[in-house]
């Protein structure tokens, strides 16, 4: 498939998708990886005499209130740091006034425009690949460049759409990722995947993909309550999703040899970070206990079964990761891999923000942008951003 290295820039328009979604709390970014990890492709381009255009989606826009949270304002702020003068804000998604500043620009210059997901607001027209929106955004330019390896398994307008109207191609993060995760397709074994997170049904499609292709696949978060209750445990006052029973039952059934799931957890009565943590096994939860991190002893045994495997790749976070008194499971786990294992493969924004924290990133084989693209590429690495990039 066509690269960014594959095209005469000089005197064009280029639209340059980038994944600037990070996570913001107390209005400051806390993790600036997906911005730094843009720098290659812009500012590439920025050498070769183009203008560049670049669009990002951030956060879920489902309200006019999340218009003031998500605003890329905050991104752009950051990326001057890097750019300086040659970048300029945009706070429009579909308005004339993008085109009059499209033409005012120099070349060798860049405007980031406002999130894309502002247009969600409007019958999800982003989200849902709206072709008047992505025949609109096409229209600004002469070329594409899908360098957002997080929304690539997605069909939006921003990316998908536009790679039908423009001739296109993948910029260096995108094409690091594949070229890395690849080595995934024909992993050493045995291979185990660590997945968190919330909801079971957020996953159930992964899941059913990647337990034909791991040895083991441990599961932690509030995830592991919904499988814990379809083994007829009592798991209190956790979070479970009762239509799902049925089918992690199901799951247990078959792959009981490749589940490995959490038997004792920390926690309180309110889902809080300031109440009183205890630790119960599995088989004593209180009636109004709610688990929110791993246990000693599911480290212990997760420590002792990861020790026999020889790739892993881990996604999410064990537990309330944005409670400080909930962060151990996860950073436990992270150490002990970092520590012990030749490849370790990291997928997920909070995963990603925790092995920064610990400063443990040198210590891991690769870290991927992506949460859901990632793990839609090990299951079976339908990448529809990828469709219409042409080929060489």
């Amino acid at each position: 498939m066509k690269t960014i290295r594959d095209f005469d820039y000089d005197k064009k328009i280029v639209l340059l998708r980038c994944d600037l979604n990070v996570s913001i709390k107390d209005n400051k970014i806390i993790d600036s990886t997906r911005i730094t990890s843009s720098l290659e492709s812009i500012n590439y381009l920025l050498k070769r005499n183009c203008k560049l255009v670049i669009l990002s989606h951030l956060g879920k826009v489902k309200t006019i209130e999340d218009k003031k949270k998500y605003s890329l304002k905050i991104v752009y702020e950051e990326l001057k740091k890097y750019l300086k003068d040659k970048i300029k804000f945009v706070p429009y998604t579909n308005d004339p006034i993008i085109k009059k500043e499209i033409d005012n620009m120099e070349y060798g210059t860049c405007i980031l425009l406002e999130n894309t997901r502002f247009e969600d607001l409007d019958g999800k027209k982003e989200s849902n690949q709206d072709e008047n929106l992505s025949k609109y955004w096409a229209s600004l330019g002469d070329i594409f460049i899908n360098d957002a390896f997080g929304t690539i398994h997605r069909r939006h307008s921003s990316n998908y759409g536009i790679s039908k109207y423009l001739d296109s191609g993948i910029g260096f993060l995108v094409e690091k990722e594949i070229n890395n995760l690849q080595k995934l397709d024909n992993p050493s074994r045995p291979f185990a995947v660590i997945m968190g997170g919330a909801k079971v049904s957020d996953k159930i499609s992964v899941i059913n993909g990647l337990i034909e292709k791991v040895d083991y696949l441990f599961i932690g978060g509030a995830m592991a309550f919904t499988f814990l209750k379809a083994l007829d445990m009592n798991v209190g006052n956790s979070l479970i999703e009762e239509d799902m029973i049925s089918t992690c039952k199901d799951l247990l059934k078959k792959y009981k040899n490749k589940i490995i799931l959490p038997i004792d957890f920390y926690g309180s009565t309110s889902f809080s970070n300031d109440s009183k943590k205890e630790m119960y096994f599995i088989t004593d939860f209180p009636k109004d206990f709610i688990g929110m991190d791993l246990g000693d002893k599911t480290l212990e045994g997760f420590k002792k079964e990861l020790l026999s495997c020889e790739t892993i790749f881990m996604n999410g976070p064990l537990g309330v990761y944005e409670f400080s008194n909930y962060q151990n499971g996860t950073e436990e786990i992270v150490k002990f891999l970092t520590d012990n294992r030749k490849e370790v493969y990291v997928g997920g924004g909070d995963i990603v923000g925790c092995i920064k924290n610990l400063k443990l990133d040198k210590n891991i084989t690769y870290i991927s942008t992506g949460g859901g693209a990632t793990l839609e590429y090990i299951v079976n690495h339908d990448l529809p951003g990828l469709s219409y990039i042409g080929e060489k």
